[in-house]
């Protein structure tokens, strides 16, 4: 049975805690019911809206269409070896349940990833990743509908074009496509790894010398619990901007005027510069302007304090780009999805 709501509040459906409502709303819970919902002649024309945990959008007006949450819950290991597991999680599934799951099963590879925010169906179509991990680095393959035909298709990781914080469905599947579950396969011998950020250290003040994959989520726990903002708490999408990517040439340009700039090698022409450090160096961090601004701990975080509106909290990503590009002459670009 699939249930209609009329004019309601999307501020719980966002992490921002954004008011904005939906002339339409409903939750899906298996596939069935959603190719049941699209083969309604009554909501072909109506506009459309897929969302799962809200995390990583921008609402900038109430939508006037039909908002669809995907629900979709479940988590089973399909296939298993003396080596590894693929585990299928519904794309409804909170991220972070799914992966304090898969450590409960000695299951390693995403423990890097720990507490973000968000679902599991929400993950390959940002390529999400933190400390040192990527979805992309243990994904298997997963199960979408097609929009137009309403048939379910595979795609393996080929398929997915995996970028940094992209992917196929953000950019030619957008609009396409509607993620039902994703696979992973995860190593029953754990690869600690704790090479990236604060995590050795972090450990070595937990007391850990020998860390297995509980005490890693535990110190990204810990370590993300004391640099960003529970949207509980304060209004925030996490990362808003993605770190860019240039050219070594450009980086040593940079570099030769600004000695500390950091920068992380991703191939042998291209530097990962830290947009945090960026939009800090710019004299961002910390400001506020009435209801939004920029967290005073982490400035790659925007927030609302309560009572911000989405395009206040655009502007003022725009106004921070065209800063840096000032400065520094680099760009830097939204990781979150803004919604009109």
């Amino acid at each position: 049975m699939i249930t209609i709501e009329e004019n309601v509040s999307l501020k719980p459906y966002n992490t921002f805690g954004l008011e904005a409502s939906a002339r339409y709303f409903t939750e899906i819970s298996e596939a069935g019911q959603l190719v049941s919902l699209l083969k309604d002649p009554a909501w072909a024309s109506v506009k459309k809206l897929f969302l799962g945990g809200g995390s990583n959008i921008l609402l900038l007006n109430d939508f006037d269409g039909l908002v669809i949450k995907i629900a979709i819950k479940g988590i089973r290991i399909t296939e298993e070896t003396t080596d590894y597991a693929i585990v299928q999680a519904g794309a409804g599934e909170i991220w972070h349940e799914f992966v304090l799951y898969c450590i409960e099963h000695g299951l390693s590879g995403i423990e890097n990833m720990s507490l973000i925010p968000g679902t599991v169906g929400a993950a390959p179509m940002q390529n999400i990743g933190a400390y040192g991990a990527e979805v992309k680095d243990t994904f298997h393959h997963l199960e979408a509908l097609n929009l137009e035909t309403l048939q379910t298709e595979v795609f393996d990781r080929k398929r997915c074009a995996f970028g940094y914080r992209e992917s196929f469905f953000k950019h030619e599947g957008r609009n396409r496509y509607v993620i039902l579950s994703v696979c992973f396969r995860l190593s029953k011998s754990p690869e600690i790894n704790v090479a990236y950020g604060a995590i050795r250290q972090t450990l070595s003040e937990m007391g850990v010398e020998s860390p297995t994959i509980r005490d890693v989520s535990n110190a990204v726990i810990h370590i993300r619990r004391s640099k960003l903002p529970d949207p509980a708490q304060i209004g925030n999408s996490g990362s808003f901007f993605k770190n860019p990517e240039i050219p070594r040439a450009e980086y040593l340009k940079v570099h030769e005027k600004y000695p500390d700039i950091p920068g992380y090698e991703v191939s042998d022409d291209i530097v990962k510069v830290p947009a945090g450090w960026l939009i800090e160096q710019a004299g961002w961090k910390g400001r506020r302007f009435g209801q939004v601004g920029v967290h005073d701990k982490q400035a790659l975080v925007l927030v609302n304090f309560g009572g911000g509106k989405g395009q206040e909290i655009a502007d003022l990503a725009a106004r921070i780009q065209a800063s840096v590009s000032e400065k520094f002459g680099i760009t830097i670009t939204p990781e979150v999805n803004f919604i009109r």
